[in-house]
């Protein structure tokens, strides 16, 4: 009987192999991850989890009936630390040995941090559910917060820490909001979004470091001055966790290297999600939205089963998808499609860029992203046509 290794049990992990049971897989089937907890969704533990709204069981990726199609073995609590590309054996940190026929790496990213900074209770990043229940114990004492960037995560703290009562300040490195991802027009509508809150945004300044000696009491910026701070939450991104990789023969340059098949450099062994830079028509991209984690391993268990059945590998579907990310702030649904670029023209197509709005991207005339504010259907009806310029490009 073979066996199939899923590393990572987040939405990658759980799609791939709810996607190799569809595709026919009857062998051995085992999931490896690193935190104890069942697999969750992620989206929620900046929102709803923070507000004290959902629990973990809320939140599951899976429940008995699909355990029970998925018919695993389940190794939660356990990292993979190394993988043997002859053999595709894995080494675990319990120092066990995981010997499998085909590999699917699913290891997500982690919260980046802030480099030199000495730790300090009340500092926080969120990228686990242990990391919101921690945040959300802090956000339950009154306090003054500031969060440490401008992106999605950084902005749906801030307004979950706003709606609790929080003193709100966001300190962004660039001198916009998501300026490099949006372009100026959107940035400036993100950034009056947070204002019109009563959250505090400081741009243009970086974090040189934290004042404190048990609990953090400040930050302090580059232009010297110090912001107060109870509790601080640092959201600059996130690093692939690919080190365990290291002398495995699967390339690595800021995540897994994948052609368009989702395949790696080592023969039966495949990436998605988070984790994977796969190659594509604009180049190789990483994406870390949930879409791209919940479709990427689609193609990926496509490939892998492929490759153990010795079919045709260049027959299977490419992975080509027309990015998609949405958030909620402070009651507000934003939605993006596309791959925008900070020199696109945003071209207003209903609405008003002070209140609820769709928006299309152009560049040289062609549609290239589109937005949408408290817009819905408006945002399916452009993301339509977006999408039909997508396929013939």
């Amino acid at each position: 009987m073979t066996t199939i290794a899923v590393v990572g049990t987040g939405l990658a992990g759980v799609r791939a192999a709810e996607a190799l049971r569809t595709d026919g897989y009857d062998g051995h089937l085992v999931l490896v991850g690193e935190e104890a907890a069942q697999p969750y969704d992620r989206p929620p533990l900046s929102k709803q989890v923070l507000l004290g709204k959902c629990e973990s069981q809320d939140i599951a990726l899976t429940d008995e009936d699909l355990r029970a199609v998925l018919d695993a073995e389940w190794l939660l609590g356990t990292r993979a630390t190394a993988l043997d590309p002859a053999s595709r054996a894995l080494t675990l940190a319990d120092g066990r040995t995981l010997h499998a026929d085909g590999v699917v790496i699913a290891t997500g990213a982690r919260a980046r941090t802030l480099p030199g900074m000495p730790r300090l209770r009340g500092v926080h990043t969120l990228r686990t559910l242990d990391d919101a229940h921690r945040l959300r114990e802090d956000l339950s004492r009154p306090g003054r917060v500031v969060v440490v960037g401008g992106g999605f995560i950084g902005a749906e703290v801030a307004s979950s820490a706003r709606a609790l009562g929080h003193e709100v300040t966001i300190v962004e490195y660039e001198q916009k909001p998501l300026l490099r991802q949006l372009g100026p027009d959107a940035a400036d509508i993100l950034g009056r979004l947070h204002t019109d809150h009563g959250v505090a945004l400081v741009t243009g300044v970086g974090v040189t470091g934290l004042v404190g000696e048990d609990g953090v009491r400040a930050v302090e910026l580059s232009d010297g001055r110090l912001l107060p701070a109870d509790v601080v939450v640092v959201g600059v991104g996130a690093v692939p966790n690919t080190e365990w990789l290291t002398g495995s023969g699967v390339a690595c340059d800021n995540g897994v290297l994948t052609d368009e098949r989702c395949r790696t450099t080592v023969p039966g062994v495949v990436a998605a999600g988070d984790v994977a830079a796969y190659r594509c028509r604009g180049g190789r991209l990483r994406i870390e939205h949930w879409t791209n984690a919940r479709d990427m391993p689609v193609i990926a268990a496509g490939s892998l089963l492929a490759t153990l059945r010795g079919q045709d590998p260049i027959a299977q579907p490419v992975h080509d998808p027309l990015p998609y990310v949405w958030s909620d702030q402070y009651g507000v649904h934003l939605q993006i499609a596309g791959r925008p670029g900070v020199d696109d023209v945003l071209e207003l197509v209903s609405g008003s860029f002070d209140d609820s709005l769709a928006a299309v991207y152009r560049r040289d005339g062609e549609i290239s992203g589109v937005l949408a504010v408290d817009s819905p259907r408006e945002f399916g009806r452009l993301r339509r046509d977006l999408r039909g310029a997508w396929s013939i490009r």
